[in-house]
């Protein structure tokens, strides 16, 4: 079942069959055929796609925003809700464990750029070689030995280097100063595909992928939170693997933080249901981060809250930090975007779009006979092959988009 399925994902990425990776209004085949067409038959299925909202719905959504947005949590509590923001994530996964979300087993059919392809069947998608690897590791222990070490005042290494090298402080120097590179320099060192999820949590994406990937041992995946709970959790669960996937804690909002790899090396970065936590004015710096992790034509997978999504309608007064961005109840923050806003963030960071829809579903609840409408944005977005590439169209993307 396992070859089946990586040869369905083969095919989707080489565009032999109907997929979601088209830009445009809303999702193709296979997924999102479910159309309302009659709605006396609403309560027949869970859910339903594409659906098209009246003007005097999305009239609607825009009120109750307004409304529970009129009284805004006071400075000094928004002061606390940021400062202490990896805090209030530990408790929630301290109280829910690894119980609260579902498996996201719907992420390889929505992003199949997740699993490899044959080299053979590779473009040149800017991969680099274990040379090019070896040679940027080398400049990165060079520099942090001589930062430990403090025998020299210079390196002569660029300002990129050193920024590189401070994703090894944590090696051992005396392994690293002499004799020939070693080939485990860095976690998946030796993998010649690798992806970071970013904001893991307990290990919802982290478990349908390595077992996707658990024949594929060239692949390497990387795994952060910034909440040390659901990075324990990654990590104490069965199906963990060190020699497949690096899980460790990270704040993506702190420039300073080394990762344990150097830049420019991933094919993939999974950013789904992330970046709404954290705040607005700190997104932007995160994205030209994890922008340059990527290596020439790798690809940063997006999914998150859409304007008027049912959960942002269902806050009350009290709960607003800024425009559509809120609070919950346990301290854990979320934001709202729209297409646009997704991408001039990624577009600002270098990267070309490829896909950036919004997904429309009805959400129903036949028991209590309850619909909800379920709005979010998803895009993907590719770091360009040469540097200079994306520059001349950049402006005029940024100020054309809507």
């Amino acid at each position: 079942m396992n070859v089946i399925w990586r040869n369905y994902i083969c095919c989707l990425r080489l565009g032999k069959v109907p997929h979601r990776c088209h830009s445009g209004s809303h999702p193709v085949a296979p997924l999102g055929s479910r159309i309302l067409t009659d709605p006396a038959k609403v309560f027949e299925h869970n859910m339903w796609d594409h659906m098209q909202w009246s003007k005097e719905e999305e009239e609607a959504a825009r009120k109750k925003v307004e409304e529970n947005s009129a009284v805004q949590v006071i400075p000094e509590e928004q002061d606390k809700y940021e400062s202490e923001a990896s805090k209030y994530w530990d408790v929630f996964y301290k109280i829910h464990k690894n119980k609260f979300f579902k498996n996201r087993n719907w992420l390889l059919r929505e992003f199949p750029e997740i699993l490899p392809v044959d080299l053979k069947t590779k473009e040149n998608a800017g991969e680099l070689s274990w040379d090019h690897v070896k040679t940027n590791a080398a400049n990165c222990c060079s520099k942090m030995i001589e930062e430990k070490d403090r025998f020299k005042k210079s390196s002569g290494l660029s300002d990129g280097q050193s920024k590189a090298g401070s994703d090894f402080s944590n090696l051992d120097s005396k392994k690293l100063g002499k004799g020939p590179l070693k080939t485990e320099l860095f976690p998946g060192s030796r993998a010649t595909f690798r992806i970071l999820e970013v904001g893991c949590g307990a290990g919802n994406s982290v478990f349908p992928i390595l077992n996707t990937l658990q024949n594929t041992p060239e692949s390497f995946l990387y795994c952060c939170d910034f909440a040390s709970g659901a990075v324990e959790l990654v990590k104490s669960h069965s199906s963990y693997r060190a020699t497949q996937c690096s899980a460790f804690v990270h704040d993506v909002c702190n420039d300073g933080l080394p990762y344990p790899f150097p830049d420019g090396i991933l094919d993939v970065i999974l950013l789904v249901f992330v970046l709404s936590s954290i705040h607005p004015g700190r997104m932007q710096g995160v994205v030209n981060r994890l922008s340059k992790l990527l290596k020439p034509g790798g690809m940063l997978l997006f999914r998150d809250y859409g304007r008027y999504d049912n959960t942002q309608l269902r806050f009350k007064k009290g709960h607003c930090l800024s425009e559509n961005f809120y609070v919950r109840g346990d301290g854990t923050r979320a934001y709202f975007f729209t297409k646009g806003e997704v991408h001039r963030l990624f577009c600002k960071a270098g990267l070309d779009e490829k896909q950036n829809l919004v997904d429309r579903r009805l959400q129903v609840n036949r028991k209590k006979q309850v619909k909800m409408y379920r709005v979010w944005v998803q895009g993907k977005f590719q770091k360009p092959l040469h540097p200079t590439q994306n520059n001349s169209k950049l402006v005029f993307s940024l100020l054309s988009h809507d």
